[in-house]
């Protein structure tokens, strides 16, 4: 009996995007089972190619180019998304992104262009924002992307601080008067990562080594983003929600989900947007839910499946759907390092290659191979 067969994966980091991944699995499965119908729903979670898999799922989006300054220090190409209601989604690994960084800089890399990019939309009349957060190089706390918006941050002596998390350690007074006002559809920050601002599960300490920080640079950095803690969550934060009165709520380091991208979930939390599952948001708009809900089998993945996917990530989210729909999920991963009960049959690329490089060298070929190895454990 032929199978309807829905194909969500995320996209594989630095080695395929999740569209290629998902035609690669699709091609796979085919070639094992010819008569299934394959439903391809490339996925995102709020980072690298968050702005691919809603420009595919949304008709008549339009993607805007534009060259912000990179995290790096150097001008970079990038670009944000229109949605035909007046939304823009921009991503924050397309202008301050980790792929961005020629060599790893985890005390001066920096979110202005982010925020350049922010603006620009705004301008463009944006009635909305999207703004997926994942994959950055850098633990600034979203300063440098609301320096870029109007805000100002200072030193003891009033001149502006540097970009990066080095120059929080100088920071002394934050001014957000100069922040332009929240669009009528608000702003929502697109992230799974529910981590707080600071301590041992915070910004520094979890994500400061994935971006080139020694044990000693990322106790620094802690330092920085608690003075930033000082500064921003020591009064009240005008915020302002659509429909609603402008009115004051705490800033907390606390929150979660203020650690994420380096702080920068912090720092645009202080300007008054407002977190949103990035893997829920995406799949909404690609209207999985349903598409899921008329499948027989459900294949998603990731490039390393490991303790963190459980917080919501892609793989996550799909086997939830999967599982609400009583339809087995199954799981190809580049990496698999943390268990799969939630599956009922996972394969790892890195294992059918015979090594990670192997498999990061031809992703898709090793994901048409996981596709073919899931297809044959099905039945």
């Amino acid at each position: 009996m032929p199978y309807t067969v829905v194909v969500a994966p995320d996209s594989f980091k630095g080695s395929a995007t999740a569209n290629a991944v998902a035609e690669a699995l699709a091609s796979g499965w085919s070639s094992v089972r010819t008569d299934d119908r394959l439903v391809l729903a490339p996925m995102a979670d709020g980072g690298e190619g968050t702005l691919d898999a809603f420009e595919v799922a949304v008709p008549g989006s339009v993607r805007h180019p534009i060259t912000v300054l990179g995290p790096a220090g150097a001008d970079v190409d990038a670009s944000w998304l229109s949605l035909p209601d007046g939304t823009a989604v921009v991503e924050l690994a397309e202008t301050s992104g980790l792929a961005l960084m020629p060599t790893l800089a985890p005390l001066d890399a920096h979110t202005y262009g982010f925020g350049q990019a922010i603006a620009a939309a705004l301008a463009s009349g944006a009635t909305g924002l999207l703004l997926a957060i994942g994959g950055s190089s850098s633990t600034d706390g979203g300063v440098g992307a609301l320096a870029a918006l109007g805000a100002h941050f200072t030193d003891p002596t009033g001149r502006p601080i540097r970009l990066g998390n080095r120059g929080l350690g100088s920071l002394a007074k934050a001014d957000l008067s100069g922040l332009p006002p929240l669009p009528p559809g608000g702003v929502r920050i697109l992230s799974d990562v529910t981590n707080p601002l600071l301590g041992p599960t915070g910004a520094a300490a979890v994500f400061g080594p994935q971006k080139g920080a020694t044990p000693e640079q990322a106790a620094g950095m802690e330092s920085g983003l608690a003075r930033l803690a000082r500064v921003l969550g020591g009064g009240r934060v005008r915020a302002a929600a659509p429909g609603a009165e402008r009115g004051g709520r705490q800033l907390r380091a606390t929150t979660p989900g203020a650690g994420a991208a380096g702080g920068t979930g912090y720092g645009l939390l202080a300007w008054g947007a407002s977190l949103a599952p990035g893997s829920a948001a995406v799949g909404d708009a690609l209207g999985l839910p349903a598409l899921v809900a008329t499948a027989d089998v459900v294949i998603t993945g990731e490039g390393r499946f490991d303790s963190q996917s459980a917080a919501g990530k892609v793989p996550a989210y799909v086997s939830h759907l999967a599982r609400d729909a009583g339809a087995p999920a199954l799981l190809a991963a580049g990496a698999i390092q943390a268990p799969t009960d939630a599956f009922a049959a996972a394969v790892s690329l890195t294992e059918l290659a015979g090594s990670a490089d192997a498999a990061i060298a031809d992703p898709q070929r090793w994901a048409r191979e996981a596709g073919a190895v899931l297809a044959r454990r099905i039945g």
